[in-house]
């Protein structure tokens, strides 16, 4: 069976991995990488075998599908050109910079009978596949996601850049609606907010606190939920968590979650290629892409109003 034809898009910090997990997937193969940054696109490609290319549309033709990650704000105008291409298209996280974007990638993948997946990378880390396993009514979320500070990514704030992974994640296994949104959010070495917290409640009286930071002093990244008479605790970075369970007789139990280790971006990958193949859906869909954005902009505007209070209270003490 011939193998998926797959090009880069983007050659920055996400772009490189995509061509190196590409480069050593069985049935695909990296026919190209594109970046407006001609030396940076021919480094990698050169590290992997593909040609490089400063334009990517010097690619049509040569690809059965593409990886954007490209800076959000051009997700929509190069992904729906490659889906209008008859071009199948994983877009990084978060799907678009606006809902309005959003909705012309989702409307072109329809049209064009293309797949469209986003890059959630999370949902495919073997703890959280193992954790959503043994969800049956999560009431209560703590999520933490702390990064040290990098240049990467400042065309967007921590909400959009970090927390959005970790609002994918409840919002998949959360089966209601969201009821209402408290968030505050702080820039501290960028012009956006690189610090935040959030609280979200749902119809269903499920709670989520999500506390998100890319100026941190270490690398965290923690998930715990509570269900009736469990409580599972996650660690995306060391792939492993913990299940303690009340029993009958009031006894409590522990056991490690079972999690079979692997690479995520790999798994991303690999299930992005099997959906090229199946012409089926890809496993985090764009309408799910879209649901995470539609829910991280109301975050922001919360932020946004919050700052102003923040300000006028700051104001009113300088007088």
């Amino acid at each position: 069976m011939p193998r998926i034809r797959v090009a880069v898009i983007g050659a920055g910090e996400f772009g490189q991995h995509h061509a190196r997990v590409l480069h050593e997937l069985e049935n695909a193969e990296l026919v190209g990488v594109a970046d407006p940054d001609l030396a940076r696109a021919q480094a990698v490609g050169a590290r992997f075998g593909a040609p490089a290319v400063g334009d990517y549309r010097e690619l049509l033709g040569r690809m059965d599908a593409a990886t954007v990650a490209a800076p959000t704000t051009l997700h929509a105008p190069i992904g729906v050109d490659l889906l209008a291409h008859g071009i199948d298209v994983l877009v990084e996280k978060p799907i678009a910079a606006d809902l309005a974007s959003a909705d012309r990638l989702l409307a072109a993948a329809r049209n064009h009978g293309r797949v469209l997946q986003v890059g959630h990378l999370e949902r495919f880390n073997p703890a959280v596949e193992a954790a959503a396993a043994r969800a049956r009514l999560p009431l209560f979320f703590e999520v933490h996601r702390m990064s040290v500070f990098t240049p990467r990514s400042l065309d967007i704030d921590v909400v959009l850049d970090l927390m959005i992974h970790d609002l994918d994640i409840v919002l998949s296994l959360v089966e209601s609606p969201i009821q209402q949104i408290h968030a505050v959010g702080l820039p501290v070495l960028s012009a956006k907010a690189d610090i935040a917290h959030v609280r979200v409640q749902f119809e269903n009286g499920c709670v989520a606190n999500f506390t998100a930071s890319r100026v941190s002093t270490e690398k965290i990244r923690k998930l715990r939920f509570f269900q009736p008479r469990q409580y599972i605790s996650v660690d995306y970075s060391r792939q492993d968590g913990a299940i303690f369970s009340v029993s009958p007789s009031n006894q409590i139990a522990f056991e490690p979650l079972p999690v079979e280790r692997g690479e995520p971006l790999q798994r991303e990958m690999a299930a992005f290629v099997q959906a090229v193949r199946s012409r089926k859906a890809g496993r985090v869909s764009g309408e799910e892409g879209r649901r995470a954005l539609e829910i991280a902009l109301r975050i922001i505007v919360e932020m946004e109003s919050h700052a102003r209070v923040v300000a006028a209270t700051i104001a009113g003490q300088g007088r």
